[in-house]
């Protein structure tokens, strides 16, 4: 068993090359075909681009799927690739650069995260990839690709550490992305994004193109989420992942101007779902969750992607901003309820209309400002607000009345962060005047995901 790393200088001399690293990690990294009862042109419309009819013979071989992977335990023959290379497949064909071939073996996969785990058995010795600790990445570190782009053989790019966290690029899935300038192109799925040490920071997966080519925009999987991932797949033979139980978004400037912040970064929490571990926790709507184990969240796409790759039952710490100060609070992560997942409601919309709204009878305890009724298909039922809710705050003011509630609207504030009562339990919902459905304000949930 060998593991993929050396010093960059050239020996004898101050010359700098990235040989030497690609030298010791490039045996890990194996290219992945798969067989699938689909013709070649229906997956592979891109490549055949490239040819014309004459030279499209050449193709014309049962092998119609390529993709690449990476060997994170020697000893096993565990290969690490993404859940959309080998997605239908019938056979799975692992090449390394040895030129030794394997049918490999699917251990289990995840959709939601775009990961599989192969197996191959060899009996020669393999080459792993060290899995580095993907939270001590910077942006400008320096990084190389390893892929099998275009099923031409195994290439090597080179490039930085663009930006973290990133998300967006399919709303259903789990995504916090390392974004980086290396170039990935087709055919590198599943391929190792390394470090100068020569560890595996994670497994490209994604890139942004125009008319097809690249754009020195690239995406990998972390290699700590990955890791988590595949410990479940091993020990369960699938993802058993735990769910805070919250809805929630992204912690906008507006936001934290309404709520008094001084942090620009966190998940916000509109509402906290009954009986679950935040709800256990202490956790409230309005909350910001600013950490997780000690590490900075900065949006709750962070939050959903790191929470989505823990395991039920697992413990976490979570820093929390409430009322302008910091707290700490443990949870539990709990298991998904079938009947509790849910897609993502329609965004927030800045307008009431719709809404007929009234003060509560004189017996209601609950001094606020009830809905009385919300219109079907109306703008305040775009955005959530429902019959029996009960308006209690605006931007942290508390409403008594109706005549209070519409006093502060005429000073028409940017953003109407409103607490609400609904069924015993407060939550907020989030109004911004100026902005279109597409602003951003769409709560998300940690239990948006599948099994």
């Amino acid at each position: 068993m060998t593991n993929a790393a050396l010093p960059l200088t050239i020996a004898g001399s101050d010359t700098f090359s990235l040989a030497p690293l690609v030298e010791k990690t490039s045996p890990a990294v194996a290219n992945i075909s798969i067989v699938v009862n689909q013709s070649n042109q229906q997956l592979l419309p891109d490549l055949f681009d490239f040819f014309s009819d004459d030279e499209l013979l050449f193709l014309n071989q049962p092998v119609i799927g390529l993709g690449s992977g990476v060997i994170i335990d020697a000893a096993k023959g565990y290969i690490i690739t993404n859940f959309h290379v080998i997605e239908d497949a019938q056979e799975i064909r692992v090449t390394l650069t040895s030129g030794q071939e394997f049918n490999a073996l699917l251990v289990g996969h995840d959709q939601q995260s775009d990961i599989a785990l192969l197996q191959i058995n060899s009996n020669k010795s393999l080459t792993q990839m060290l899995l580095a600790d993907s939270d001590l990445v910077r942006v400008g570190d320096f990084v190389i690709a390893i892929g099998n782009p275009l099923g031409l053989g195994q290439t090597v790019t080179s490039g930085i550490i663009s930006a973290l966290g990133r998300s967006g690029l399919n709303f259903e899935n789990l995504e916090n992305f390392i974004q980086t300038d290396a170039t990935i192109n087709s055919g590198s799925s599943g391929g190792a994004l390394v470090n100068l040490s020569g560890e595996l920071i994670g497994i490209n997966t994604a890139l942004l193109a125009s008319s097809g080519g690249n754009i020195g925009i690239g995406f990998a999987i972390p290699s700590n989420m990955i890791n988590n991932l595949v410990d479940q797949l091993l020990q369960f033979g699938e993802v058993r992942r735990g769910v805070l139980g919250i809805k929630g978004g992204e912690l906008t400037h507006q936001l934290t101007k309404v709520f008094g912040l001084e942090s620009k970064h966190g998940a916000f929490i509109y509402q906290i779902n009954p009986d679950s571990a935040a709800e256990q926790a202490g956790l409230e709507a309005g909350d910001v969750i600013v950490s997780l184990d000690g590490l900075s969240i900065i949006s709750f796409s962070a939050l959903r992607a790191k929470i989505g790759s823990l395991s039920v039952g697992k413990k976490v710490e979570l820093g929390i901003i409430r009322d302008a100060k910091a707290l700490s609070l443990s949870a539990t992560l709990k298991a998904i309820e079938p009947g509790k997942i849910k897609f993502i409601p329609p965004p927030l919309h800045p307008l009431l209309a719709g809404a007929t709204l009234m003060n509560p009878a004189g017996g209601n305890k609950n001094k606020g400002v009830l809905v009385d009724h919300v219109k079907k298909g109306s703008i305040a039922d775009d955005f959530g607000l429902q019959q029996g809710d009960l308006i209690i705050g605006i931007n942290r003011k508390k409403i008594l009345n109706l005549t209070e509630l519409t006093e502060f609207i005429k000073s028409s504030p940017p953003v109407l962060a409103l607490n609400i009562v609904r069924e015993n339990r407060k939550l907020y919902l989030i109004l911004h005047y100026k902005a279109q459905k597409t602003d951003g304000y769409r709560p998300q949930t940690d239990q948006n995901i599948k099994k």
